[in-house]
């Protein structure tokens, strides 16, 4: 477990992935201009002494990513953000069912979330189904701007997702994660637009949204309609980098959130693989505004608001007890296979 200033942080990385792009699985195109686009993000904020190269970028495997997140960095829970681009990979990038092998070995450890996309009609509700009644899921991840034959997107205030939104009511899957932020090669920008969320949340007051990007490069955007809209929350995948090279722009970024939303409403994620949490949770956690920045937002990132920002946030959403989760943590598999133990992880 991480520790700053001597108290615990619980860490739930709410943005991890396990995917697959090897040159076998890519069967178009936009799977190779994709995978080229997240290491351009990978290398452009990631340290150099711990920059990976391509190769093992495109397909780490299931044990690297163990180690890197419980052995070597810092995390404590994940949740699994599956992204499933069938029409660039042959097996998908990383689907609920390739995630869900792992989460089934380390269910103290993985949430498993699941996906929807209107474009499948009836047969996608039946998988919709299939998933909560397999796996239990309480959240779905959802990529707008995924290309599907002749489509190259969808909106989430249209009538066919408002019938998803629906049945994700009625089978309390509760957390909807919709991809909200930078493009990537070949899809396009506007299909990641926010505005969207908007119409979403009002008519689903009983569902939680948890806006992956937190809109960016739409922040402001974002950030009106999470003011308005109390079930909007900010996940934090892709802002969290900008601590590293960019820290101005971060306490700008966080400056923001926390004035318009609050501690309560902002999300940790490594967004692994393209960052990995061993070097990113130490930078975000000792991450500060500049004094300008307090003065003008009126917050601080105190050590009670990043504990809450780390993982407490997700837990609520989650229904995590981080006390409870925090025993059973200490003698799981993981624990004992990396012989972690009570406070083997210090700051």
């Amino acid at each position: 477990m991480y520790r700053h200033e001597g108290e615990d942080v619980f860490v739930i990385d709410s943005h991890i992935h396990l995917w697959d792009a090897s040159e076998e699985n890519i069967v178009h195109e936009g799977g190779e201009q994709f995978i080229q686009c997240f290491y351009d993000y990978h290398t452009a904020f990631t340290p150099e002494e711990h920059q990976w190269d391509l190769e093992t970028y495109r397909k780490y495997g299931s044990e690297k990513m163990v180690e890197d997140l419980f052995r070597d960095g810092y995390v404590d829970m994940g949740i699994f953000q599956p992204t499933y681009l069938t029409d660039f990979y042959e097996d998908g990038f990383n689907t609920t069912d390739q995630n869900a092998e792992l989460a089934t070995e380390y269910p103290e450890r993985f949430i498993l979330n699941g996906q929807f996309d209107p474009r499948d009609g009836e047969e996608g509700l039946e998988e919709l189904e299939r998933m909560k009644e397999e796996y239990g899921i309480q959240g779905v991840k959802l990529y707008t701007a995924e290309w599907r034959g002749d489509s190259k997107g969808w909106r989430l205030d249209s009538p066919e997702a408002f019938e998803y939104l629906e049945k994700c009511k009625e089978l309390g899957i509760t957390n909807i994660h919709p991809h909200k932020g930078p493009t990537i090669r070949p899809l396009n920008r506007d299909a990641f637009d926010v505005a969207d969320v908007d119409d979403a949340a009002t008519s689903f007051p009983e569902l939680n949204f948890i806006v992956e990007h937190v809109g960016l490069p739409r922040l402001d955007d974002f950030c009106f309609i999470a003011a308005q809209e109390p079930n909007v929350y900010g996940g934090l995948a892709v802002a969290a980098p900008f601590a590293q090279n960019r820290p101005r722009k971060f306490g700008e970024v966080m400056g923001e959130l926390l004035f318009w939303l609050g501690e309560d409403r902002v999300l940790f994620g490594s967004d692994y693989a393209l960052w990995e949490p061993d070097w990113l949770v130490p930078t975000v956690m000792n991450a500060e505004l500049t004094q300008e920045q307090r003065d003008e937002f009126g917050v601080a990132l105190t050590t009670d608001v990043k504990k809450k920002i780390m993982g407490e946030n997700a837990a609520r959403l989650y229904d995590i007890d981080i006390e409870e989760r925090k025993e059973t943590l200490q003698n799981d598999a993981i624990s004992e296979r990396f012989d972690l133990g009570e406070g083997a992880v210090a700051d």
